[in-house]
């Protein structure tokens, strides 16, 4: 899409001087403020516009303008306006959402109107919106975004809709809830009151109330239907004969009185207009260049338009902008057809002409989109391909699909056949569009067609772009070696200078470098990538290949450049779509979250999260979420912790994401963990195989034996893959097993590669997490020497990780974590079949110990527990997480 936003479809077309006054109709509106939706449906020439101006020159409301034509039927750029409009009244608003709307990949337009909808909630006034136009709209996905956004409208919003024909909304219903104010043709027709106001002082011609009667009666109230008919009566000088042979249908009527409109003007007015009808807006510098006429007058044409009522409509107030009243666009645009030289052919030549002459100044003033459109229509093919190629950044790669494809689709075989570019970018605009069936056909007939030609730079280009699309594809069906190898045809057979293409294509090649686990290639490709982005103009790769960096660095514990390299993916987001940027932000939530800094990676997080929403993005919704349980319980907030993951688990089940159920349940393990529920945290960890999760819960249940046997094969795995990030994880919870069973030098040992291998990344939380066992572990290494500095900041950040909570959360926790290390193995096994309900003499014969042995364990765990019965101990144990 066009990044560049017409600020003339924002303005209210400004009012003439002289208006008939209607009051009826103004106070009908007033009334119905209180409702969702005005509709304002008549047939052309009802003067809808003119009341709605009217009407918002009396009223007290704040007012957004948004005029629609029929390019509005790209969502996209439907959304940018609505969005664009809604910033003249409140400049900020949205400001993220037209950045993801410019993405090739935009997301859904409901998703975009739930986050527009809660932003238009901080509004602090009431306003109107008016949609002035709205018959130009006949796409689906837009009359539905807008049932939407009237289903969900904040109490501060009003809207009005100007059009032609009803709109495809549910109508019916917004009346039965008294939600509907409707203005309708038989509202909007003249009275003979009103006609007469308008015939005698605006348009000053004196006619008598019979002709005035007569001519309302003729016309049914038809406002347009009476300008035209007091326009060719100014050159009458028997208005009441005119009126006696005035007849017909409102199109008979048109066809008439263009006819007399136009033969009373000059034969250059005449041309002017004619001529002129291509173009969807007006201006002084634009129609000079359509007519090419010496000297240029064509601000002075429009300005004299404008005086003599000739149907055309001022959209700013400097009066540079100007457009034709549709129906008089039509009108001129069929006389034009008609009136040229009677061949057909020089009819085309004619009007290509025009249309040409339109392209070339829309390029030179930079409305790209228009100018290939005006090419297009002249049928100069040449010109829409260079158009749509753009300076290397094609159209369509910028948003502009639609008319690229509406072309594209315009076009015979045999233009396309003799012109593989064309196969080639059809293809690329079917892919970008989620058109994926439909690509292979047209790639196939591009190979076709460059069957024979001469090898050259361009047919290699295009071999390379195939290529390129095809590999594109292989990213979307995960097909990891037809990545790398339609990769490596698209990079052997695009120049250099193909920027775009080049970037693009190396970037999914390090997608699949790493996905295959080799991420020094992968590396490679990334930073390359990302070396060039600024010179490709391709910032979006930019994005994704500086996150992919990101992302591998964080796995080889470099934190630090991570950290960097993911603030310089942010950077590029700076006037450019930044859909992809949640990646970054949730990649800086992590290495906030390990160098504890809690506030910082929630704030990370939750603009992950939201960005990630807007594209609909469940999986990574679901990654960041998990991050949040972690960071929530990390801040000792586990209430907040179990409400995300509660979401998160509705999510893999609502979307049917099965891959993500295992981490899922690690996470959910170590909630359970902190909140004391050992029993379903051991059934979870069980069911789905989670060996740290699994490990930890051991360690808890104090066996030594099976926590070390789980985590070996963890560790083993990840060591083999050379996933660094999980075998300092692994190493670490070793470690703490070790101590925990009273192998100290093993455990200090371990704590020490540990610390090696951390410290360069200033890790912190991975120490953290581990609780009690770590700080004195870590307190056991210092004692002995071992990289004293970085253990005493540890030690600081575990004083302070006390402080977070309440002096009865401590006493618990710190008495829990001291009862795991001083109640033995045995004591542990006795203590939960006494939870089990079982007596002294049960648990004798069952562990195969003496009776006076089981009571002697008794009395160790009672007084540890410090209480003095059974009933009491398995209370106190069921409280502090031990049962």
């Amino acid at each position: 899409m066009n990044n560049t936003i017409l600020s003339t479809k924002l303005s209210i077309p400004k009012a003439r001087r002289e208006l008939v006054i209607r009051n009826r109709l103004i106070q009908h509106l007033n009334d119905g403020m209180h409702r969702h939706l005005t509709l304002i449906s008549a047939h052309a020439g009802f003067g809808k516009t003119t009341l709605v101006r009217e009407w918002l020159a009396s009223c007290n409301y704040a007012v957004a303008w948004l005029s629609l034509e029929e390019g509005d039927n790209n969502p996209n750029s439907f959304l940018t306006y609505i969005i664009a409009a809604l910033q003249t009244l409140e400049k900020d608003l949205g400001k993220e959402l037209l950045s993801l709307l410019r993405s090739p990949q935009p997301p859904k337009m409901e998703v975009i109107l739930t986050s527009l909808l809660n932003e238009i909630t901080s509004i602090p006034y009431n306003f109107i919106l008016v949609l002035d136009d709205y018959h130009t709209i006949h796409t689906q996905p837009i009359n539905y975004a807008m049932t939407f956004l009237l289903e969900n409208m904040p109490s501060q919003m009003h809207l009005v809709i100007t059009t032609r024909e009803d709109p495809k909304f549910p109508l019916a219903r917004l009346r039965a809830r008294d939600q509907l104010t409707e203005v309708r043709d038989s509202d909007l027709r003249f009275t003979s009151s009103e006609a007469a106001s308008f015939l005698n002082q605006v348009m000053n011609l004196r006619l008598s109330n019979k002709d005035i009667v007569d001519l309302v009666t003729k016309t049914e109230g038809w406002i347009s239907g009476l300008q035209l008919a007091g326009i060719s009566m100014s050159g009458h000088d028997d208005p009441s004969s005119f009126i006696k042979t005035f007849t017909g249908t409102h199109t008979f009527i048109m066809d008439y009185l263009v006819e007399e409109v136009l033969k009373q003007q000059s034969v250059y007015i005449q041309n002017f207009l004619l001529r002129t009808s291509i173009l969807d807006r007006l201006c002084g510098p634009l129609c000079d260049a359509v007519m090419q006429d010496t000297p240029l007058i064509g601000q002075q044409n429009l300005e004299f338009l404008e005086k003599s009522n000739l149907f055309i409509i001022p959209l700013d107030n400097e009066r540079r902008w100007y457009r034709y009243h549709h129906l008089f666009a039509e009108l001129l645009k069929q006389r034009l057809l008609q009136d040229l030289d009677h061949s057909s052919e020089n009819k085309k030549i004619d009007i290509a002409q025009l249309h040409i002459r339109a392209s070339i100044w829309h390029e030179k003033n930079n409305y790209e989109i228009e100018a290939f459109q005006h090419a297009a229509a002249a049928g100069d093919v040449e010109r829409a391909e260079r158009l749509l190629l753009g300076n290397g950044t094609p159209l369509h790669f910028r948003g502009a699909i639609v008319p690229v494809i509406k072309w594209l689709e315009t076009l015979s075989t045999e233009i396309l056949n003799a012109n593989p570019t064309l196969w080639v970018l059809y293809a690329s605009v079917l892919s970008m569009s989620n058109h994926y069936n439909e690509v292979e056909p047209k790639l196939l007939a591009a190979e076709g067609a460059l069957q024979g030609l001469e090898i050259n730079r361009k047919t290699r280009n295009l071999v390379g772009h195939i290529a390129a699309i095809r590999a594109f594809l292989a990213t979307v069906q995960n097909k990891v070696d037809v990545i790398v190898s339609e990769s490596l045809i698209a990079l052997e057979n695009l120049s250099p200078d193909n920027l775009a293409v080049r970037t693009a294509t190396t970037w999914k090649l390090g997608i699949a470098y790493e996905r295959k686990g080799d991420n020094t290639k992968a590396k490679q490709a990334y930073t390359e990538v990302v070396s060039i982005c600024n010179a490709s103009g391709n910032k979006i790769i930019g994005i994704l290949a500086a996150t992919g960096l990101g992302n591998i660095q964080v796995k080889e514990n470099f934190l630090e450049q991570a950290f960097k390299t993911y603030q310089q993916a942010l950077k590029m987001k700076d006037d450019t779509p930044s859909s992809y940027s949640y990646r970054a932000y949730i990649g800086l939530a992590r290495i906030y979250y390990e160098w504890n800094d809690l506030d910082a990676s929630i704030e990370h997080i939750e603009k992950s999260i939201q960005l990630a929403k807007l594209i609909e993005n469940v999986d990574q919704i679901i990654t960041s979420n998990l991050l949040y349980v972690k960071t929530l319980l990390a801040k000792g907030d586990k209430d907040s912790a179990s409400n995300i993951l509660n979401e998160i688990k509705e999510n893999v089940i609502q979307y049917n994401l099965e891959d993500r159920i295992s981490e899922v349940s690690e996470t959910e393990v170590i909630l359970l963990l902190n909140q004391g529920k050992l029993l379903s945290a051991q059934k979870l960890a069980e069911t789905y195989k989670t060996p740290l999760s699994q490990a930890r819960v051991y360690l808890s249940q104090g066996d030594i034996t099976k926590a070390l046997n789980e985590l070996n094969t963890f560790y083993q795995e990840v060591k083999q893959n050379g996933i660094r990030e999980k075998v300092l994880k692994a190493m670490i919870l070793k470690a703490v097993i070790f101590y925990t069973d009273g192998e100290t030098e093993k455990s200090l040992e371990l704590i020490t590669d540990c610390l090696l291998e951390a410290k360069s990344g200033r890790f912190v939380r991975v120490f953290l997490d581990e609780g009690k066992h770590m700080e004195r572990l870590l307190l056991k290494a210092y004692a002995n020497r071992v990289m004293p500095e970085y253990i005493e900041f540890l030690l600081k950040a575990f004083k302070l990780e006390k402080q977070k909570f309440n002096c009865e959360e401590q006493t618990n926790m710190i008495h829990s974590q001291l009862l795991f290390e001083t109640l033995s193995q045995r004591e542990l096994e006795v203590l939960k079949l006494i939870g089990q309900g079982f007596s002294n003499k049960d648990i004798s014969k069952r562990l195969f110990i003496a009776l006076d042995t089981v009571k002697g364990h008794n009395r160790r765990i009672f007084d540890k527990l410090q209480v003095g019965r059974r009933t009491e101990a398995v209370a106190k144990a069921r409280e502090i997480g031990l049962l």
